[in-house]
């Protein structure tokens, strides 16, 4: 996590951090350093101003740098004296004159240099951003950081407390500053004793500050100033220093003060507690952390992997060996080749190491950089500054996306493999010597692993399952495709139903309330791998179908997701449900919505193959009872029988009962069993049918349960 707390600019653990318009940090005494004084006509980005980055603030474009700090904050003025390699001016520290007031000082630069600005470029993204009237004590102090930085120091000091280090200059020019002989409270500076007469004099507007001596450590607000036990200094406002935070502004994302909300530039806008966006943003940054410890602990494995690896392939000499008994063993005409033989052997280890140790040193790059992301982000959750938080979370939250995003899909996969292609073969006859070569003996490679059955993808929708799998991770096996297999629902056998490259498949015309074993299988030229663990898959109890409109006859009209039926035809014409029954008990009940002109609509079960221009059961691939307003009759291959009193009209509903168990087909009215059971010895594959005409207007109703109250169906008399 050290590199996390260390400033960019110094190298150093950061020193009263500042948080620059574009989220990154900066030691205060840096940001002395780097500040530049520009053209009035060059762009940079306002610190005061719209920002694109998190915590940028509102939408009033930034005052125009005044030369010089307020007089009593101890940072003394700025000149532009100086001129950098490159033209342009750095602004370097010089007091003020003693006696000199903050705006004399402010106007004296001002008419000076009334055509420039000053601005401050941060030192990783390289964007600029200009200084307000109050110069660098117009950003915001990261208080957050500097108390992870001290308890940073606090945890790895353990020696350090027993002889305590001595405060330095916040002023020095000089490389190390000098010890610190004063403190002055209200600047919140330390002076050695040269800057202490240069910049802050005990007379004019310093008269009335007070100088203490200095703790060992630092300053009183700085990082490591403060011991374990005294209270954190909270940021304040910017704008209003003696104000804390009390809102947050979410169009411009960033902490307020209630005098802002009042009288200044966020008093429009809209505005959230601090406290829920505190805890929505480390909730926000907690989850996108959970991808970034994955791929870290995912890294770490792979670290193992790649030197597991990278010792067998050291471990490569062994081949050599080999190959050198092998070439000895052959006549004269062979120890020309054996040369050129070595000579591959050699560099294919050399390409090999390569390749691992480039690996190896990429991943612990990026595992190192993640980690100490993850380490100081998690150290950020801890602290209970909820303003401190807001204002880098959103910047947090990026960065540790953009470290998931870095593990692209295959960086923890090894680009080689430990093992050698690369086998010998002694026994080719002699005039076969000249055209040895290592692509004729390449070793087999081997079945492929068996696959893993994906779960959560794995599922069943009424008489249909779907399946899906994937190979192992590191696998480097060539796979050709995969074979799903099932059993028949009641523990029997297991048979092929699918053979082919995909990983998902489903398969339908299943058995209703029926359990399958479902198990998958990858192959390659090298010959089939094993089998995968076996999944089991329950299919639904009741089956819910509607009309097929791919089925029915181009007569039939179809309406309300395909549940309600009717004909644009006088004569009779036939559609089909979307289900298919071969085993277990089925019912389904259609209401009439429509009956006009006392029509005869047929309710039944038919083949796939039935005729559909034509009343349901006039050939022998339907079983169906046709109904008028008065009676009824079942028909099967054009033969009537069993005419029952009692018919149907509007409001009308007809069950169909078909038992796959008994082999039986029986019809319902309005809850009654009409006639006896309709038709027996029924077998084999069935789809529900009905025909009707225009007349006629039905609405299917699926997903019931066998109503109790129907009883056992009568049996016909013979």
């Amino acid at each position: 996590m050290e590199e996390e707390l260390k400033c960019p600019v110094c190298g150093s653990l950061f020193r009263e951090p500042i948080i620059l318009p574009c989220s990154h940090n900066v030691c205060l005494p840096c940001a002395r350093t780097i500040a530049v004084q520009t053209p009035d006509g060059e762009q940079h980005l306002p610190h005061g101003g719209a920002a694109s980055g998190p915590g940028g603030g509102g939408g009033d474009h930034a005052d125009k740098l005044s030369l010089y700090s307020e007089t009593d904050s101890g940072y003394g003025s700025y000149t532009p004296s100086l001129k950098s390699p490159n033209g342009v001016r750095v602004l370097p520290m010089v007091p003020a004159p003693p006696g000199s007031s903050a705006a004399a000082a402010r106007g004296a630069a001002c008419s000076s240099l009334a055509s420039s600005s000053s601005a401050i470029t941060c030192p990783q993204c390289h964007r600029s951003a200009s200084l307000d009237h109050r110069g660098l004590r117009g950003f915001r102090r990261n208080r957050l950081l500097e108390a992870i930085v001290q308890r940073h120091q606090q945890a790895r000091g353990a020696q350090a407390a027993a002889a305590p280090a001595l405060a330095t200059c916040q002023l020095c020019d000089r490389t190390p500053p000098a010890p610190a002989a004063a403190l002055c409270e209200q600047c919140d500076v330390l002076y050695c004793a040269a800057c202490q007469l240069k910049c802050h004099p005990s007379r004019g507007p310093f008269a009335k500050h007070r100088l203490v001596q200095p703790s060992p450590g630092g300053a009183s607000s700085g990082a490591g100033a403060t011991g374990g036990g005294a209270a954190r200094k909270f940021p304040t406002c910017p704008e209003h220093e003696l104000e804390n935070y009390s809102m947050y502004c979410a169009g411009c994302r960033t902490p307020v003060c209630y005098l802002c909300l009042e009288e200044g530039r966020h008093s429009q806008h809209e505005v959230k507690p601090l406290g829920a966006m505190w805890k929505q943003h480390k909730a926000q940054l907690s989850q996108a952390l959970n991808g970034v410890s994955d791929k870290a602990k995912e890294a770490k494995e792979f670290l193992v992997q790649l030197k597991n690896i990278l010792q067998q392939i050291q471990n490569g000499l062994d081949y050599e060996a080999c190959l050198v008994a092998q070439c000895d063993a052959l006549v004269e005409a062979l120890t020309r080749q054996k040369a050129k033989l070595l000579t591959k052997v050699t560099k294919e280890r050399e390409h090999k190491l390569k390749m691992v140790w480039d690996q190896i040193n990429h991943c612990t790059l990026k595992l190192r950089q993640s980690t100490g992301l993850m380490e100081y982000c998690l150290e950020v959750i801890k602290e209970n500054d909820p303003a401190g938080f807001l204002q880098i979370s959103d910047a947090l939250i990026k960065r540790v996306q953009v470290s998931q995003e870095q593990w692209v899909k295959g960086a923890l996969e090894p680009k080689v493999s430990a093992e050698f292609d690369l086998t010998l073969d002694s026994e080719p006859l002699l005039q076969a010597i000249h055209q040895l070569d290592f692509i004729q003996m390449k070793c087999r490679a081997p079945v492929p692993p068996g696959p893993l059955l994906q779960l959560e993808k794995c599922c069943t929708r009424n008489n249909s399952v779907t399946l899906a799998w994937r190979l192992p991770p590191f696998t480097h096996s060539p796979v050709d495709g995969y074979i799903l297999e099932l059993d028949d629902g009641d523990g029997g056998q297991f048979r092929e139903v699918y053979v082919g490259k995909e990983t998902l498949c489903t398969i339908d015309g299943l058995h209703f309330n029926s359990t399958y074993n479902a198990r998958v299988k990858a192959f390659s030229s090298s010959g089939v791998g094993p089998y995968s663990k076996t999944v089991v898959l329950q299919t639904s109890d009741v089956a819910w179908f509607t009309f097929d409109p791919n089925s029915g006859h181009r007569d039939i009209i179809l309406s309300n997701d395909n549940q309600t039926a009717t004909c644009s035809s006088y004569d009779d014409r036939v559609v089909l449900g979307t289900a298919a029954f071969s085993k277990g008990v089925h019912y389904w009940e259609l209401h009439v919505d429509r009956y006009d002109n006392h029509p005869d609509p047929a309710f039944g079960v038919a083949r796939a193959s039935v005729v559909k221009d034509m009343m349901l059961g006039k050939d022998d691939k339907a079983w169906a009872m046709y109904v008028d307003n008065n009676r009824s009759w079942f028909m099967h291959c054009n033969s009537h029988t069993n005419r029952t009193e009692g018919g149907v009209c509007k409001g009308a509903t007809v069950g169909v009962l078909l038992d796959l168990t008994q082999h039986t087909l029986t019809f319902f009215i309005n809850g009654q069993q009409q006639g006896p059971t309709a038709f027996s010895h029924v077998d084999g594959v069935f789809m529900p049918a009905l025909s009707l005409n225009r007349n006629v207007q039905v609405t299917l109703h699926t997903g019931l349960d066998v109503p109790t109250h129907l009883g056992r169906p009568k049996l016909a008399a013979n």
